[in-house]
């Protein structure tokens, strides 16, 4: 089972992928978006060399829960991912993943220009571990 994570943005999207067994994420990259045909070419490249099985895209509900502008933009890509890759996408809830991702590379004092070009990726990554975390071990090995 190969589950890629996506943290979608308006100018980058984070990437990550599951270890074969669904235990671990790992941040891949942060993609600079262009267009849409472009921006499903890159994705596409990892769903062909990982042989993902799903996707899993940081759902950006706000602090009540509720849906927002952000959900609405996220659907939308959510809905072009089904159709290029006719695999299940699953919404997560990615509340403060990327208030999360900032903390972790300011611990680790990363200097803030590289931080930039890793808080994506490692919020894609904090998204993907949620969702597998959340899974049931019997699940896992389907």
């Amino acid at each position: 089972m190969r589950i890629l994570g996506l943290d979608y943005g308006e100018k980058r999207i984070g990437v990550a992928i599951c270890d074969e067994l669904g235990i671990t994420a790992q941040g891949l990259t942060t993609l600079f978006r262009k267009n849409r045909r472009q921006d499903m070419e890159q994705i596409g490249r990892f769903v062909d060399t990982y042989g993902v099985d799903r996707i899993v895209v940081g759902y950006p509900l706000r602090l009540d829960g509720t849906v927002g502008i952000q959900c609405e933009k996220v659907d939308r890509f959510v809905r072009q991912l089904e159709s290029a890759f006719a695999l299940p996408v699953i919404k997560w809830d990615e509340s403060m993943t990327s208030k999360e991702a900032e903390e972790m590379l300011s611990q680790a004092k990363v200097r803030p220009e590289k931080k930039r070009q890793l808080i994506d990726r490692l919020a894609a990554s904090l998204i993907l571990q949620s969702y597998l975390d959340s899974l049931d071990p019997a699940k896992k090995s389907h």
